[in-house]
């Protein structure tokens, strides 16, 4: 883990990951904060999964940090280190922020499910048939926001069958576990909820040719933005909805309880633009 930082009496919050090199919640984080004058700061720190518990330790003690964002790999971990008020075990089963509440206490919810559903929240899901890649922390969110809306069914593919039907079953959600690399059924909604396809990782082979013409393809993975999951779904010119929707959605929710203000959302394209400096500014997404 990297060392604590001393704190400098600044407010300040951060994402916590291993990896984390790869985050963009700094550039985000710092982008609002800029924008709104607030005086604060987001940080990015490397934490091990043995380094949970003295991290924490370290942050209960510094009245500085507002709270911190949790990726990969200790959304599900994290719940074991902070008070769980909203019975986000019971729940979603993961966390991916962590605030100091009023009294002091360390507090975790999750961001992820509102963030996730934000993009699609005009398509009517209600009775359809989604397939979802992984069953991890990401997963458990969609499956939660999937759940809420009244997909009628899922199918989740991943490499442990049973992990994936165990968690059809604790959402109440009819559906099908799959290894993953099965073919895909014909559903309305695919979201890859995994790490297959991020810089670094091994890549994620789907063929999409199942999926009917009005089908929506949606990738948690913003590392590179455009995936090759999304590039063969553009190729079809299905609709697609990237990792930096989901990114900035839950971001945001996020930030309001770090800092006790709302982002200024209508600056989102120009958000964009910095989170992908290879895009021309004001290309279509």
């Amino acid at each position: 883990m990297t060392a604590p930082r001393q704190s400098s009496g600044q407010a300040y919050a951060e994402v916590i990951g291993d990896p984390i090199a790869h985050s963009k919640s700094p550039l985000i984080h710092g982008f609002w904060l800029k924008a709104l004058g607030i005086d604060a700061d987001y940080r990015a720190t490397h934490v091990t999964p043995d380094g949970l518990d003295a991290y924490f330790a370290a942050r209960r003690g510094d009245p500085a940090w507002r709270g911190c964002n949790v990726t990969i790999p200790h959304k599900q971990a994290v719940l074991d280190h902070v008070e769980d008020r909203g019975d986000v075990r019971g729940t979603i089963g993961a966390m991916n922020t962590v605030v100091r509440a009023e009294d002091g206490a360390l507090v975790g919810t999750n961001t992820d499910a509102g963030g996730f559903y934000a993009p699609i929240a005009g398509l009517d899901l209600e009775g359809r048939h989604a397939a979802v890649i992984g069953a991890g922390g990401a997963a458990r969110a969609i499956l939660f926001a999937l759940a809420r809306v009244g997909i009628g069914r899922v199918t989740i593919l991943n490499r442990n069958v049973l992990k994936a039907a165990a968690l059809l079953s604790s959402f109440g959600i009819k559906g099908d576990a799959l290894p993953l690399g099965s073919p895909l059924p014909p559903v309305d909604l695919l979201v890859n909820a995994s790490a297959l396809g991020m810089t670094g990782q091994p890549p994620l082979d789907l063929d999409l040719a199942p999926l009917p013409e009005d089908a929506v393809v949606y990738d948690v993975v913003y590392a590179p933005l455009e995936t090759a999951l999304l590039a063969q779904a553009q190729a079809r010119e299905l609709d697609t909805v990237d990792g930096l929707d989901m990114l900035i959605g839950q971001a945001a929710l996020a930030f309001e309880l770090f800092f006790g203000a709302e982002p200024p959302r209508e600056r989102d394209d120009e958000l964009r633009d910095l989170l992908t400096p290879d895009r021309s500014p004001g290309q279509a997404r």
